[in-house]
């Protein structure tokens, strides 16, 4: 391709990104935790890798630990301005958990969100349930519905997961929803038999992304899909690009030992390519500038 041309492509073809969806058990997410060096410089590394990123297993009692780490993503590299949302704190006895979004608030803002009511105490940790905006003429708005369960009873948990989707897709009158979390789903906590039963299984239109068998644990003496990721909803399915567990350790040249200090699970992740549903924008003064330049070689005179 001739020079300008190229050129002349990358622009008009600029912005056509995909829209990165994550959720990271981070094991015990603490105060004390994130304020060692090597942890937090991890933690900012691969939250900077989402445009939302759901985190699970924070379990900070000083209410800190979520400001201090908001406030080093902001000044990694740029790719910002992050905001988070934050669940209260949700569990059944003294060990409480926090589920706290981080989004990119210049791509995506919260329109709502709730706490599930979970009227029979299904869940050791309810869902906190969050409508995002996206940048999309297909699919303007996401709900994202996070859970940890509690490995003690996975599969009920799962099936009353159903339950919420019904209850969510009923308040927000859309199908388009992402279920996502560390579900436990594999290994000891949930057999193969026993998942292939779950109603978000065997009920059609739920797209499972984060397939059976992928490995989402640090340790090499395990091997488990413990955190999951399930579309439903045309529209968004029609926008999957690629969906995987994010090896970090590899990634960042970290050893096991090293790794296991910020987690023992791989964060997930799904990418939603966007790139069909933009709008034609008005050309920004730098692209009209450039297009001047090159005029005079992409249209030689006769």
């Amino acid at each position: 391709m001739h020079y300008p041309t190229a050129l002349l492509f990358l622009i008009l073809a600029n912005g056509a990104q995909a829209f990165r969806i994550c959720a990271f058990n981070a094991q015990r997410l603490t105060l004390a935790k994130v304020a060692r060096e090597q942890v937090m410089d991890t933690l900012v590394r691969i939250l900077a890798r989402c445009d939302i990123m759901v985190l699970q297993e924070v379990v900070d009692s000083s209410g800190s630990a979520i400001p201090l780490l908001l406030r080093e993503l902001n000044r990694f590299d740029g790719s910002g301005p992050y905001s988070t949302l934050s669940s209260p704190q949700l569990g059944r006895s003294t060990y409480m958990e926090t589920y706290v979004y981080f989004y990119r608030s210049h791509k995506t803002q919260v329109l709502s969100s709730y706490v599930y009511n979970d009227e029979d105490d299904v869940f050791a940790r309810e869902p906190f349930v969050a409508q995002f905006s996206l940048p999309s003429n297909v699919l303007p708005s996401l709900v994202l519905v996070p859970l940890h369960t509690t490995p003690k009873a996975v599969e009920k948990e799962l099936n009353a997961l159903y339950d919420v989707f019904l209850e969510v897709s009923q308040h927000w009158q859309s199908k388009d929803v992402i279920l996502l979390g560390d579900f436990n789903a594999d290994c000891a906590s949930l057999t193969k038999k026993r998942l292939d039963k779950l109603e978000l299984r065997t009920e059609p239109g739920f797209h499972w992304v984060i397939a059976d068998g992928e490995d989402t644990t640090v340790r090499a003496s395990t091997h488990c899909t413990y955190d999951r990721i399930v579309l439903h909803g045309e529209r968004c399915r029609s926008l999957l690009h690629t969906a995987a567990a994010f090896d970090f350790p590899t990634s960042f040249q970290l050893t096991e030992e090293e790794a296991l200090n910020i987690s023992d699970h791989y964060p997930v992740e799904v990418e939603l390519k966007l790139s069909q549903a933009h709008s034609v924008q008005p050309l920004s003064l730098t692209v009209l500038l450039l297009l001047s330049l090159l005029s005079p070689q992409l249209c030689p005179a006769a």
